[in-house]
Parts: C-alpha cells; structure tokens; sequence
C-alpha cells in the first residue's frame, strides 16, 4: 500500500472534507482518503498507480484546485459563503419578528407564582427552558451540538441526540444533589455580583468565537479551538490533551456545572431551595425544576440530529447567528452586572420596563417614595429621579415572584434581594449625584435611579 499526500485549497469546512473524500474515493485504485481542512491536504492510500490527472479533476469538479494553501484569510471572499449568510440572516430575522409578534419571547409571564407544589416548579422549569434559561444554557448547547454534528456529519441521528441526552441527565442529577446541599447550607453557594457578571461576560466571549466559527465567513478561525489543561482533560475524560474527543461522562459533567450558569430562574429557585432550610425539599426542588427545563434544551440539541447533510450549511449559518445573538445578549448581560451599562455596546440588550416620563418621587416628611411593579416582563416603571442626600423608600411590588426579574440586584446600593409577592420595602440614602443601576441577577431587565441635587 503506498500514500500520496496532495494539497488542496479552498477547503473551509467539515463538508468540504466529505465531498472530496467521497470523489476521491471512486478512483480506480485508491483504497482510503483522509482529507484534512486545516491541513489542507488529502492524504491517499493506494494500490499501483495513482492518476494524479484525476485526483486534480475531481478537486476542481468539487469547486476546489490543487496546490499547498496560503494562510487563511480573515474574511472569506466567497460570494457563496455571503449569499447563503444573507439568505439564512433574513430567515432569522423573519423569525425573530415573528416570535415577538406572537409573544413567544413573552412566555415568562404565564409562569405561576404560586409555589405550593412540585408541579408548579415543574411547570416553571417548563417556561424556563424556553425562555431565559434557554438563552443562556441553550445557547451552549446550541453552538456545542452544532459543532458536534459538524465534526461527525455521517453519525446517525441518534448518535448525533445521545450527547445531549447525557447532558441533560448529568443537568438533572447534580441540581438534584446541589440542591438538597443548598437547601442544607443556605447560601454558601451564592456568587458576587462582579464573579457573576464575569462568567456571564466568559460563557458570551466562548459563543461569540464559536458563532462566528459556525457561520463560515471567518476562514482563520475555524481552526481555532478550547483546549482543556492535561490535568482537567483527564478528569473529565478527554482522552486527548489537542483534540477533546467525546465521552459521556463529560457530558454529563458539563450539564452539571450548568448549575452556577446565572440564569435568573435557575437562581429563583435556589433561592427558593435555599428558603426551605430542609435538604429533601432543597433536592427535590431544584431536581424536578431541571427536569422541566429538559425538553426546551433537548429541542434544542435535537434539530442538529436530523439535518439532512445537504442542508447542513444553511443549517450551521442559522445556529452561528443565533448563538451570535445569543452572545451579545449574554456579553451585555454581563457587563452590567459588573458595573458597566449596556449602552457600552451602542444599545442596551437588558429588557427594560415601561417609563412614564421618568417619574419624581413623592416626599413623605423626610424620605421620598418611589413605586415599582416588578413582574414576569420586568420593572414598571423603570427610571426614577431622586434627591441626593434625602432617604428613598423604594416600595417594590412583585406580582411573579421567583421569576427572572424577582432576583433584584444593584452593585452601587450593595443590593441583592429575591422579592416577595407583594410589597417589598428597600431604603437607602444616595449621597451623590449621578446614576444607580440595578437589574435582575441575569442582568436582562434593568432600571435606573437619576440623582440629582
């Protein structure tokens, strides 16, 4: 058996591998091919004589040539790669358009308040897993199971879902144990609102790089990859420190750490669970709470398992933006949690509430009152204008506790507080001028206070 190695450029995706191994193939002679897209080059086992005439027509006939690649360029300058990302950009923004339209984006507010039973926590792990816990978890899981079904495109659909099926079992599992360790602990387990927006503006830096991998028109990227140290590979069972290969107990793993992701509900129910002082409630809580966010991540993971191959580059450009959007939504999120507001990026990606022409406090004697009705949708109203040096009784009306934007925060007053149903009575004294932020712990609805002299 003799090997040829041959160079071809052009090459810029898993797909382009498959087709030229599959043309390549069929020459009379050649036993194997192995084609490598960041290499550049086809590696040919064969027996006799290699027709090199017919290795350079089948490259060319695939829309490639023959000859060792250039460094990647930054921008791909295919008109195909652009034309296929404006046809699956307009695709995503028809959709966007619309979910809103249709109050998709909305569905947190028909999340129950009433946490009487396990059911109900199930029925809110049901919204959230549509809804905000989806932006932040499903996004991961999006731009994982997308680049899993990139790398194994011959792997059957079931091959393709069983990762995700180990991750939302190992998902379930460890919310079941941390939260019976929470409900035992308290809050021990609680993070700062500075390491929460850092990991939140981490999980978006890691979408934003894997997005722009997934939608094809950054060719010196696509060869850019997360590398585990020796030490932690291992222990998660990557059997090789330069190409993380996949294993279940990884995965599960990986569904498990989901558990400190800050999504608003998830951190609800912690709070919740924490509220119980009891480990079995704690556990069953938090468990039951993952197993109803298990179906809106598993339709998620599922799409890239029956994406026929021939549609897989509009499928893979759709996931890119998505978690493109994604990642901006989560970068914004976290900037704000850390201090920084989300004009910092051009526009504010927080969902903010209704503001009727930035309401003055009322002044009781010596303290000025502001009213805010918090609700599955946000705060309203949003934005209040305050005197400095004067107490502020900030008078909080929760109308869906333990939703997203019940977990208040603000970095500035050193608040952090899950409201109540009801009226929730919050003091403090501005002693400058200027602006105090605060949002829900996702950082995805916020409001202001304007304090002037």
């Amino acid at each position: 058996m003799k090997k040829q190695t041959i160079f071809i450029q052009g090459m810029h995706c898993r797909s382009c591998e498959i087709l030229l191994e599959d043309g390549i193939k069929d020459i009379p002679g050649v036993r194997a091919v192995s084609v490598s897209h960041t290499k550049g080059a086809a590696e040919i086992s064969y027996k006799g004589h290699l027709d090199i005439n017919k290795v350079q027509a089948v490259v060319e006939e695939s829309g490639y040539s023959c000859g060792e690649s250039k460094n990647a360029p930054l921008i791909s300058t295919r008109k195909e790669d652009w034309n296929q990302l404006s046809m699956v950009a307009m695709v995503v923004i028809g959709l966007y358009f619309i979910g809103r339209w249709l109050g998709i984006f909305n569905i947190g507010g028909f999340a129950s308040s009433n946490y009487s039973s396990l059911p109900v926590v199930f029925l809110v792990g049901l919204t959230a897993g549509v809804s905000t816990c989806m932006a932040l978890v499903g996004g991961l899981v999006l731009g994982a199971s997308a680049r899993f079904a990139k790398q194994k495109p011959l792997a059957t659909p079931w091959e393709k879902f069983t990762p995700h099926i180990f991750f939302t079992i190992g998902r379930i599992i460890a919310f079941f144990i941390l939260g019976g360790i929470i409900g035992w602990v308290g809050s021990i387990l609680q993070l700062s609102l500075t390491v929460t927006g850092l990991f939140t503006v981490l999980v978006g830096l890691s979408m934003l790089i894997l997005g722009a991998q997934l939608i094809d028109v950054f060719p010196r990227l696509s060869g850019w990859q997360f590398v585990l140290p020796k030490s932690i590979s291992r222990f998660l069972g990557i059997g090789s420190h330069k190409q993380a290969k996949y294993s279940h107990k990884s995965s599960m793993i990986l569904g498990g750490l989901t558990f400190f992701l800050p999504c608003g509900f998830t951190q609800a129910m912690q709070l919740f669970a924490m509220s119980t002082g009891n480990p079995i409630s704690g556990a069953l809580t938090m468990g039951i709470f993952a197993l109803g966010t298990a179906p809106g991540l598993l339709s998620v993971g599922g799409l890239t398992s029956v994406i026929k191959r021939n549609q897989s580059k509009y499928f893979f450009k759709f996931a890119g933006l998505v978690v493109l959007a994604l990642a901006v939504f989560n970068i914004s999120n976290g900037l704000r949690l850390v201090g920084f507001d989300g004009s910092v990026l051009g526009s504010s990606t927080g969902v903010r509430g209704k503001t009727v022409n930035v309401p003055n406090a009322q002044v009781t004697g010596d303290v000025q009152v502001v009213r805010m009705t918090q609700s599955a949708r946000g705060y309203s109203p949003s934005t209040f204008t305050v005197k400095k040096g004067v107490t502020v009784r900030w008078i909080v009306t929760s109308t869906d506790p333990y939703t997203c934007a019940s977990s208040l925060v603000s970095k500035k007053l050193n608040i952090r507080q899950a409201l109540k149903e009801g009226e929730n009575i919050i003091e403090f004294t501005p002693t400058e001028t200027g602006k105090i932020a605060f949002s829900c712990s996702m950082g995805m609805y916020s409001g202001s206070f304007n304090v002037v002299n």
